[in-house]
């Protein structure tokens, strides 16, 4: 709701318990200023406890309603105080967190309004793209550590398919076949429906052939699709979101995804990915000051859209579980109803920015968003299609661990530059990082899609060698002749082969080595 330009009243009555219920003791971020009876009280601040961050949240709102922003002024925040953030950049305009913001008449309105000390600041930022499509590091993936839960998401699977394809997994964990690439998961499954590998079919149960055709086309039409440039090595390790700049600050992680914004099941799951590796790597820490780290999930309605029970399963206990170490997930979409009930009920902080009521469904959705809210002295219907850009609805977590009374808030403005930075700058910035050398070239090296062919050649040459001695032996009888010494023959040759015996080891059972899998079916080898 815009406010009028008139001096704020003293605050009484329900305002002055709006304001005390964010009065914290310790450390905290400034949100903005309290709002109320038409005007904006710089003196009634709207603040979320630093040790909460970890409780996870939901910033919500329709287009256009500063969500973007607020994101950048949580993350500067968090940055200031030593803790490391990531933000997914969908459109493009997140990199000016990196650069100092730029001054003006509406950036000084806005502070004097709210009551903030305004300086232009640039935080320390490392930028990423996925698989190097697009500026950034590459962030790849192996097949094996992404898993199938996740794989069968991007390949939109169904659930008969999932479960096939968790069983090929598991075919390849149990005989120790790495799958890097897709070219390597497509050679394991091509493999299991040649008539060489049929057999292996009926040793792992319940996988038809027809399914495993199925989803080896879903393989290749997505490797078509140029998706295969996000698999592979050297994969991206996580806890480099974790890390803190020589002066203390928290480094934020940007994701640029402009350039794979038609792939939007890829990259919503590889977010998902990310998070699940974090939460599969990280000892558990219980509650502490500040989080290990922020992690905005932006556009979550994609995640969830089409999910199957087991994904969303996974994706609610994960989320319970990684504020143990941790690590604190806002999940950024248009309205709450795009998260999943038992999702939304972990999420303790929430900004809600303005919603409209266009249309009955609209309606709908405004009356669902404020039964999720706590009893308010608002009329939160007229005040959640009244907010202007840069407002919001705020509840959050108290030091206590309770919630906050509701509060419409007038968000403070981000000291970082509100855009993006120019090409050439984000391009030196990439360039530049300590990490560009670690990850920049794709690597590619001997997995199960080589370990796979080797047999092939090996059992064909074997196979030749047998119907040469067989001719030899028939020529030799009807000669009558002795035959003469032979050298070692070619079968011999292959298996006293040095990469023979290393396909043996590693075809071979080998339940030592077996890959163990987490919640999602994710899997890392420890660096």
């Amino acid at each position: 709701m815009s406010v009028s330009e008139q001096p704020p009243a003293a605050l009484g009555g329900p305002a002055a318990e709006i304001a005390a219920g964010y009065a914290f003791e310790g450390a905290a971020l400034d949100l903005g200023a309290l709002l109320w009876d038409g005007a904006c009280h710089p003196d009634a601040p709207i603040r979320i406890p630093l040790p909460v961050l970890n409780r996870h949240g939901l910033v919500a709102g329709a287009t256009g309603t500063g969500k973007t922003k607020t994101l950048q002024l949580i993350a500067e925040q968090l940055s200031a105080n030593g803790v490391p953030v990531f933000l997914a950049d969908i459109k493009g305009d997140v990199s000016g967190v990196s650069a100092p913001g730029e001054d003006g008449e509406k950036v000084r309105e806005r502070a004097a309004q709210v009551g903030q000390e305004w300086r232009a600041t640039g935080f320390p930022c490392e930028f990423y793209g996925l698989g190097g499509t697009g500026p950034g590091i590459p962030v790849r993936a192996t097949v094996t550590s992404f898993g199938p839960v996740l794989l069968s998401k991007v390949l939109q699977l169904n659930q008969t398919q999932e479960q096939s394809l968790g069983l090929i997994f598991h075919y390849a964990d149990s005989k120790g076949l790495e799958l890097v690439d897709l070219k390597d998961l497509r050679a394991v499954v091509a493999f299991l429906v040649s008539d060489t590998g049929k057999a292996e079919l009926k040793g792992i149960g319940g996988l038809s052939t027809v399914t495993a055709g199925v989803i080896l086309r879903s393989i290749t039409a997505f490797e078509q699709q140029g998706a295969g440039d996000f698999f592979g090595e050297p994969e991206f390790d996580t806890s480099e979101f974790l890390r803190t700049a020589a002066d203390g600050r928290g480094i934020v992680s940007v994701l640029e995804l402009p350039s794979v914004q038609d792939k939007p099941q890829l990259f919503s799951t590889f977010l998902m990915w990310m998070l699940a590796d974090l939460f599969h790597d990280l000892p558990e820490v219980g509650d502490l000051e500040k989080p290990k780290l922020v992690f905005f999930f932006d556009e979550a309605h994609l995640l969830f859209n089409g999910a199957s029970k087991a994904f969303l399963e996974s994706i609610t206990q994960t989320v319970r579980l990684i504020r143990s170490k941790g690590i604190g997930v806002f999940f950024v979409t248009q309205t709450p109803k795009d998260v999943p009930s038992d999702v939304l009920a972990q999420l303790g902080n929430r900004v809600q920015h303005a919603l409209r009521a266009f249309t009955p469904d609209d309606a709908k959705a405004l009356k669902a968003t404020v039964r999720t809210f706590p009893n308010s002295p608002y009329d939160l219907e007229e005040v959640l299609t009244g907010l202007g850009t840069g407002e919001a609805v705020i509840t959050v977590l108290s030091e206590k661990g309770a919630p906050t009374p509701v509060a419409a808030t007038r968000l403070r403005a981000p000291e970082s530059l509100m855009g993006p930075i120019d090409a050439a700058a984000l391009d030196a910035a990439v360039k530049g990082s300590l990490l560009y050398g670690r990850y920049a070239e794709a690597v590619d090296r001997e997995s199960a899609y080589e370990r796979l062919t080797a047999e092939q050649q090996a059992a064909e040459a074997a196979a030749l060698e047998a119907a040469a001695a067989e001719e030899a032996e028939k020529a030799q009888k009807q000669g009558g002749g002795r035959a003469p010494k032979q050298e070692p023959s070619l079968t011999e040759q292959v298996v006293g082969s040095g990469i023979f015996k290393s396909l043996a080891r590693s075809i071979g059972t080998q339940l030592g080595r077996e890959i163990s899998r987490s919640i999602f079916g994710t899997a890392r080898r420890k660096r």
